[in-house]
């Protein structure tokens, strides 16, 4: 077994023991995207993934947000994903991030983030694609945005309980 599929099936599992059985939450199909959005924001290239026109690194909220409305059809609805995806790992996952991410020489000072994720799912769910099930995991996020920031953060006092802040590592290096 590869590394990322290790490590997916760590997520998998702390998202599934906290949301269906700590939380009560039993929606397979969204336990199983936050747990792919831990998999794949362990690196930050996934997490500032959006690029400029020019192949630029968008960092900002605002940014990105102006960047999703320069686009049409699946591209505009891929950025508003990743919006909402940002917003809710950052809020659930490392909230603590929020006041440097959000300081006052920062584009996203006044960002709320927990209403910018929930509008942003909404948005990227509006947008008809091929894969309609994912719509409808989106529509979710949105609408229970603020249970799955607040479930995110169960899941990583979960995975700091049972080994430490760096376990992940253990999975992914083997040490």
């Amino acid at each position: 077994m590869n590394a990322r599929a290790s490590l997916r099936d760590f997520f998998a599992g702390l998202a599934e023991y906290t949301f269906e059985s700590r939380l009560g939450v039993a929606d397979p199909p969204l336990v199983d995207y936050l747990a792919e959005l831990l998999a794949r924001f362990i690196r930050s290239d996934a997490i500032y993934s959006v690029r400029s026109p020019v192949g630029g690194r968008l960092a900002q909220v605002t940014s990105m947000r102006a960047e999703a409305e320069s686009r049409v059809g699946e591209a505009r609805r891929q950025v508003h994903r990743h919006i909402g995806d940002f917003t809710l790992f950052w809020s659930g996952v490392y909230p603590e991030a929020l006041p440097r991410i959000q300081s006052p020489d920062n584009p996203d000072y006044m960002v709320d983030f927990c209403e910018e994720g929930k509008r942003a799912y909404h948005i990227a769910a509006t947008i008809p694609t091929d894969r309609p099930t994912e719509n409808e995991v989106l529509e979710r996020l949105s609408h229970d945005f603020d249970m799955c920031v607040y479930g995110l953060g169960e899941v990583r006092r979960e995975w700091e309980r049972k080994g430490g802040d760096d376990s992940w590592r253990l999975i992914v290096f083997g040490h």
